[in-house]
């Protein structure tokens, strides 16, 4: 026992040595980290950097090592308040993701940035336009880019109520409440089954005047007649958003910047959300426990994408499958690598995000610009999984591999009915009158009326024309040699090599051979194996955001493991089912499309 406790005080010696190191070099006096390219200097003109991938919530969350995050609203407004005095800003790029931002915070943001951009441009990138984000880059920025694979998801406001009463009375629990004010409201969930007509007033009205604070912000914002009824008939996709004016460009976050950067005329500063050169506390403590320097002979490295595509994963400990933000920071690290002579990318997915997949695709198309890619396909490589193979140069594969499925798909489950028959009853309450199925376009509790699903359709039908593009890009061929193969259509590896969708059979083998006779290297190259990591190492130059979002997961994957340990044992086809049902979560998470398998397949 005494041993026990000897060794436990000479870990946490240990560990509060590397926490003091790690401190030491985030103050002041810290080692200062080389330059990043195109970083301004002190007292230069340049470019300023605002990351609200992660949002701006009201309250960022504390770091392990103790203290407050610095990516809250109230942290961005002092940001962008300095930033209006600050002479050698001569252009701002924001930069929003999928981000998300309720319509108050949305409003300020926009203002504090409109207020700068006739004397600066403001250049704004978005992979996917929601109600907030949409008013933010309205009233803010001076050029709106979208992702050619996003959409604007504009379609209304409304508020969905829930009411228990019924499920109560089956329970024979008693209700007792009492209220003081007709329009109160607050106990009817538990006491009616439906909403009073004054409750129903009030909220009716507090939403009409919220829809038109939000109607006049974007319309004025843009500086430009908008159909109003067009702009609540979203989803659009990046070309019909263009056309209504409610973006200006078509592009990548990378098209877009560098926009930002010619306007600027000179380098960049992170000022929100990113991680500045030498910052140190818990980067600098997780560097020193677990840095392991890559080769830097000349070598060929090896990437897996496995598993289910995901814009952010599924958890902090072990967030499975393709990650879209993870992977395009490792293939961003490999393009500029200068050691990395040719990149073989191993591929065994069934599909996922429609949209991290075209953002993959992207940064695949960038990375073989710089250096040879070669796809090696194992068990599967389709729908998403395909959408990112047609990028490589070569495409191998094994005759029992199964590749296709160009197909996109949407859709949602509907609740409402099973609810109502437990006595939970739902209601909804539009701010536009007789408007009151689309705003719900993502809720459980209600399904598609007939102009919905017709507007989806448009969506998607604008996806799938998007994928066969992508595909006629990435392999050099014409649309229509790719057609007759598309519409969902599985195939094996051998009659993909046939149909020009794959250019060999072969193994890992055969594709790190390829990628050493595509590059300037001698047939015993070093091969590297290039190693993620996940969990808490994983937060290793995440920007504060992400790394807040992580953390968040880490009680909620404490769950989900313990639930895939339990299955583990009861389910014999466990890893395609888990693989399969995973393809599913851009659903759960809000997004329309997915670019996935539409069963579990397995081959045994």
């Amino acid at each position: 026992m005494r041993r026990r406790a000897s060794r436990l005080t000479g870990g946490i010696a240990r560990l509060a040595l590397v926490t003091s190191l790690a401190l030491a070099l985030g103050c002041d006096g810290r080692r200062p980290r080389e330059q990043k390219e195109g970083h301004a200097r002190p007292g230069e003109d340049h470019l300023a950097v605002l990351d609200l991938t992660g949002g701006a919530p009201e309250l960022a969350g504390g770091s392990l090592l103790g203290g407050s995050g610095s990516n809250s609203f109230a942290d961005l407004v002092g940001t962008l308040r300095a930033l209006r005095d600050e002479e050698h800003v001569k252009a701002i790029y924001v930069d929003l993701g999928t981000a998300s931002l309720n319509l108050a915070r949305a409003a300020e943001i926009g203002r504090l940035l409109g207020s700068m951009r006739d004397g600066r441009p403001v250049v704004c990138h978005a992979d996917g336009l929601a109600t907030g984000t949409a008013l933010m880059t309205s009233l803010g920025c001076s050029e709106v880019w979208l992702t050619p694979a996003g959409s604007v998801d504009t379609y209304g406001i409304a508020a969905q109520l829930m009411f228990g009463r019924e499920l109560l009375d089956r329970l024979e629990v008693k209700v007792d409440f009492i209220q003081v004010g007709r329009f109160k409201g607050a106990s009817e969930p538990f006491t009616r089954n439906s909403a009073s007509p004054e409750a129903r007033e009030s909220l009716q009205g507090a939403l009409a005047g919220v829809r038109a604070a939000w109607l006049e912000g974007v319309t004025k914002g843009r500086g430009r007649a908008i159909d109003s009824e067009a702009l609540e008939d979203g989803p659009h996709d990046a070309e019909a958003a263009a056309k209504l004016g409610i973006i200006d460009r078509v592009g990548f976050a990378d098209e877009a910047r560098a926009r930002a950067e010619e306007l600027a005329g000179g380098g960049a500063r992170d000022y929100f959300g990113g991680r500045e050169p030498g910052s140190g506390g818990l980067g600098v403590l997780l560097d020193l426990l677990a840095s392991s320097e890559p080769t830097r002979l000349p070598h060929v490295a090896v990437v897996r994408a496995t598993g289910a595509i995901t814009l952010s994963g599924g958890g902090l400990l072990d967030a499975p499958g393709i990650v879209e933000r993870r992977l395009h920071e490792t293939l961003g690290e490999l393009a500029e690598d200068p050691a990395v002579r040719a990149v073989v990318l191993r591929i065994d997915s069934p599909g996922g995000s429609a949209l991290a997949s075209d953002l993959l695709w992207r940064d695949l198309m960038k990375l073989r610009e710089e250096k040879p890619l070669i796809v090696s396909v194992g068990g599967m490589a389709a729908s998403g999984g395909y959408y990112m193979a047609c990028a490589a140069q070569k495409v191998v594969v094994e005759p029992t591999s199964i590749l296709g499925s160009i197909g996109v798909v949407a859709g949602k489950l509907s609740v409402a009915e099973p609810l109502a028959e437990l006595g939970i009853h739902s209601e909804v309450v539009p701010a536009r009158p007789g408007h009151d199925n689309r705003p719900l376009l993502g809720s459980p509790l209600t399904a598609w009326d007939e102009a919905t699903r017709s507007k989806v359709l448009d969506g998607i039908q604008h996806a799938y024309d998007l994928f066969l593009g992508r595909i006629a890009e990435g392999r050099g061929l014409p649309r229509a040699a790719i057609e007759p193969h598309a519409e969902g259509r599985l195939m094996s590896g051998e009659a993909a090599v046939k149909a020009g969708l794959a250019d060999e059979l072969g193994g890992l083998d055969r594709a790190v051979d390829l990628a050493i006779e595509l590059s300037d290297l001698s047939a015993g190259a070093p091969i590297r194996i290039v190693e993620r990591e996940s969990g808490l190492l994983g937060l290793v130059g995440l920007s504060p955001g992400a790394r807040q979002e992580a953390l968040a997961e880490l009680e909620r994957e404490t769950a989900r493991r313990t639930a895939r340990l339990v299955a583990a044992g009861l389910v014999p086809y466990r890893e395609e089912l888990w693989a399969f049902a995973a393809t599913a979560q851009p659903l759960l998470g809000g997004e329309h499309v997915v670019a996935a398998l539409p069963f579990a397949l397995i081959i045994r």
